[in-house]
């Protein structure tokens, strides 16, 4: 679904108004769609490890059968379950707050090397996220690479994504020609599900992990994401301000937000992307699936 002209004009209007300085983008599995400027920009994006560096590795862990969700980290030896109840699980981790510094051990022993080093090796690089490091223990990246990594997410080749809605045409004022430009992946290709290169993150973990994992029990929880409003998954800092990223399968669109000041925007801002209406109105989430 591409965003229409006068939305992207209303979402641009939204930000300026209220946070002028705040760094945003919009797209699907074509590309952005509109966005801020300052594509190029190596930012901090500190508040989105789990979800940029964590998540995705794990999920190259469980693809090739080295990491079973469900199998107590005792049984990866004693340095992967330090610090943890006995029968822990990596999907308790995945599933509850508070668990990513003991899955970042666990990952850092499967992999046997640091956090920062898997992501790059096993996603960034294959993406094509030349710029996004782990620096001083801090995570940084350009708005670019952001958009390689979410419409990776998005890509009929890549995970849980139905036939996406055909891209802007060059003369659409939506169209990405505006928006940032991503550099092109590691496999020499600017399609991310480009086959002459393999996918880093599988259809099937991503469609797992945007499902409720935590049963009846509230909040409700995917594998690191959350579900919000209009069948939206969101990840996003604890803090306010800090970065917040959307993904729609249903919309084919994806979003993510760098507010520069405190205040409701990342609301306002995922309601003005995703409503039916565009909107900045409250709703519960609906047609989220469960595990």
């Amino acid at each position: 679904m591409t965003l229409l002209s006068d939305q992207a004009d209303a979402v641009r209007a939204l930000v300026e108004s209220a946070d002028p300085g705040a760094v945003w983008a919009v797209g699907g599995p074509d590309g952005p769609h509109a966005c801020s400027g300052g594509a190029d920009e190596v930012l901090d994006v500190g508040g989105l490890t789990a979800v940029l560096a964590l998540w995705p590795t794990v999920g190259t862990l469980v693809d090739e059968g080295a990491l079973r969700l469900h199998t107590p980290l005792a049984a990866y030896g004693d340095e992967a379950a330090a610090g943890t109840s006995a029968g822990t699980t990596a999907h308790q981790l995945l599933t509850h707050p508070g668990g990513t510094a003991a899955l970042t051990r666990l990952v850092e022993h499967l992999c046997g090397s640091t956090l920062a080093q898997a992501a790059a090796t096993r996603v960034w690089n294959p993406l094509g996220m030349t710029r996004t490091r782990i620096t001083d223990g801090a995570l940084r990246a350009p708005l670019a690479d952001l958009a390689l990594f979410l419409r990776h997410l998005l890509h009929p080749s890549a995970p849980s994504a139905p036939s996406p809605a055909s891209p802007a045409s060059p003369a659409s004022p939506a169209s990405p020609a505006s928006a940032p430009s991503a550099p092109s992946p590691a496999n020499g290709s600017n399609d991310p599900g480009d086959a002459s290169g393999p996918a880093p993150l599988t259809r099937a973990w991503t469609a797992e992990s945007l499902r409720i994992r935590t049963g009846e029990l509230t909040p409700a929880r995917g594998l690191l994401w959350q579900p919000a409003p209009h069948g939206v998954w969101t990840h996003q800092a604890s803090a306010d301000p800090g970065p917040a990223v959307w993904i729609s399968p249903r919309h084919h669109r994806w979003a993510v937000l760098l507010p520069a000041a405190s205040g409701p925007l990342r609301t306002t801002f995922r309601e003005a992307v995703f409503a039916p209406d565009g909107s900045p109105r409250s709703a519960r989430s609906g047609g989220v699936p469960r595990a």
